[in-house]
C-alpha cells in the first residue's frame, strides 16, 4: 500500500468572554510525523475511518478569562511521504525521522479581532503519497533479473521464479561494504509497455523512481516477451522501450545518473552474443534508424556505464557493487545529475563498459568465467 486518503480537520477556537475580556484558546492543529517504524496499511488499520480532527480549544470563563488551547492531533507517517492537497499539489514532503508537516490548522480562539467568537479549525482531504527513498532504482521488463540482482548484491531475499511478475510490492536491499558504507537500491515491479499511461503496475513502479540518485536498467540478454499478446522484443528494443517509458512518465528521468546491466550472460558461452548487443546499444543513435518508429524515443539516455553480469550465477557482481559506489560518490561530490560523467573504469578485465567494449569485441573467443 503506497498510497492513503485522509481527512484532518483542525480544532475549533474556544469561545471568548466579552464583558470581561476573556479570549478563548486556540483550537489544535493536525500534524504529520514522520517515523521510520510505521506503515500506511497500519495507519488504516488503526484508524478506519481516516479521520484525525485535532481538540477544541477551552472556553474563556469567569474564573478562567485565558481558555487553554486544544491539544494538537500528531498523526505519525512513514518516513517518504508526499502530502498532497485534495487537488494533487504537493503540500510537503517527509524524508527524515521526525520531521513534521501541518496537514489543518486549528481556528483562533474568541478575542477582541473576531468579536470574541471562536474560529472553525481548518478541513483538509489530504493524500498520502509514498514514494520510496533509495540510492539506487532498478527499472526492466519483468523476468530480467531484477530480483535476483537484488538478491546477488545484498541480504535482501525477494520472491524469486521463472514467471514474469515476481515482484508486485516494492522490494528495498541494502548493498554492505567492507568499510561499512551502505547503499540502497530498490527493486520496483516490473514495467511493460504502455507503464507510462497507468497500463500494468504503472505509475505504482514509476513515481518511486522520481527520488532515487541512480537509475539501474537491467536488460536479458535474450530480449523479452511478456505473453502471445505482445511482440518479441530484442535486448536491444527493450532498452529503447525501457527509455521511451520512462521518457514518457516523466522526462526528467532520463536526466538521472544510469548504469545498464546485460543480465544472463552465463548463457552466453562465447560471448559473442553480448559483444553485440553492446556494439549497438553503444550506437543506439544509429540503431534506432532500424527499429519501428513507436519504439523509438525522442532523447536517448546516457549511460555512465553498460556492465555485463549474470545474477544468478554472480558474474561480475562485486565488481558491479564497487561501480555503482563510484559513480555514486563522483555525482554527490560534483552535485551534477543532468550529464554523464567520465569516471575512470574500474581495472577489471570482466567488466564491459561503453569505454571498452572494443576490448570485450576482441575476447569473443573466450569464455566469459
Amino acid at each position: 500500500m503506497d498510497q492513503l486518503r485522509i481527512y484532518a480537520k483542525g480544532g475549533a477556537g474556544g469561545q471568548g468572554f466579552e464583558r470581561i475580556g476573556g479570549v478563548g484558546g486556540k483550537g489544535g492543529n493536525v500534524i504529520a510525523r514522520a517515523k521510520t517504524s510505521v506503515t500506511l496499511e497500519q495507519i488504516k488499520g488503526k484508524y478506519p475511518q481516516k479521520r484525525f480532527i485535532a481538540e477544541n480549544g477551552r472556553d474563556s470563563r469567569k474564573l478562567v478569562i485565558l481558555g487553554s488551547s486544544g491539544e494538537d492531533m500528531i498523526l505519525e507517517v512513514p518516513v517518504g511521504v508526499v502530502i498532497e492537497n485534495e487537488r494533487g499539489a504537493a503540500i510537503g514532503d517527509l524524508n527524515e525521522e521526525d520531521q513534521e508537516i501541518l496537514l489543518a490548522r486549528g481556528g483562533q480562539g474568541g478575542n477582541p479581532d473576531n468579536h470574541f467568537i471562536g474560529q472553525k479549525g481548518e478541513g483538509n482531504v489530504i493524500s498520502l503519497n509514498l514514494k520510496l527513498i533509495a540510492d539506487i532504482g532498478l527499472v526492466g521488463f519483468p523476468n530480467a533479473g531484477k530480483s535476483t540482482l537484488l538478491s546477488a548484491v545484498s541480504r535482501s531475499r525477494p520472491k524469486i521464479a521463472n514467471y514474469p511478475f515476481t515482484t508486485i510490492q516494492p522490494q528495498i536491499g541494502t548493498m554492505f561494504y567492507e568499510d561499512l558504507r551502505q547503499i540502497t537500491m530498490a527493486d520496483l515491479p516490473g514495467l511493460i509497455e504502455g507503464a507510462h499511461i497507468n497500463i500494468g503496475m504503472g505509475h505504482k513502479f514509476l513515481k518511486h523512481l522520481e527520488r532515487t540518485k541512480l537509475l539501474l536498467m537491467v536488460v536479458d540478454i535474450n530480449g523479452f516477451q511478456l505473453s502471445h499478446n505482445y511482440q518479441p522484443r530484442s535486448a536491444v528494443e527493450t532498452v529503447a522501450l525501457l527509455n521511451k517509458e520512462l521518457e514518457l512518465y516523466k522526462r526528467e528521468l532520463l536526466d538521472k545518473p544510469a548504469v545498464l546491466v546485460l543480465n544472463k550472460i552465463d548463457g552466453d558461452n562465447d560471448g559473442s552474443q553480448t559483444a553485440e548487443i553492446l556494439d549497438r546499444v553503444n550506437g543506439l543513435h544509429e540503431t534506432v534508424n532500424e527499429m519501428d518508429e513507436e519504439l523509438v524515443p525522442q532523447k536517448l539516455m546516457k549511460f555512465d556505464d553498460i556492465i555485463a553480469v549474470s545474477a544468478k550465477n554472480k558474474i561480475n557482481i562485486d565488481k558491479l557493487k564497487d561501480r555503482l559506489r563510484d559513480l555514486l560518490d563522483v555525482y554527490a561530490s560534483t552535485d551534477n545529475t543532468n550529464t554523464g560523467t567520465d569516471v575512470a573504469l574500474t581495472d577489471s578485465s570482466d567488466i564491459y563498459s561503453r569505454s571498452d567494449w572494443k576490448k570485450f569485441s576482441e575476447r569473443r573467443d573466450t569464455k566469459l568465467v
